[in-house]
């Protein structure tokens, strides 16, 4: 089977890649969001050094907007 990550509750072929390849693959911006990696709040300076790999699980919450909801 694929190696899948988990991110945001779906299944995402992005085993390898580093989260912050990720992140601006699909136009995440950093001072935008938080980022759960395996249940830890993750600094941002480690999204460079962060390689997903097979089952991880990240949550990545975006203050877009700056509203309440």
């Amino acid at each position: 089977g694929d190696n899948m990550v988990q991110i945001n509750g779906e299944n995402v072929a992005a085993d390898g890649m580093t989260l912050s390849n990720y992140l601006a693959e699909n136009g995440y911006v950093l001072a935008q969001i938080a980022i759960e990696y395996n249940g830890v709040i993750l600094p941002k300076e480690n999204c460079a050094t962060t390689v997903l790999k097979d089952k991880d699980v990240v949550e990545i919450v975006s203050f877009v907007g700056g509203g309440c909801y």
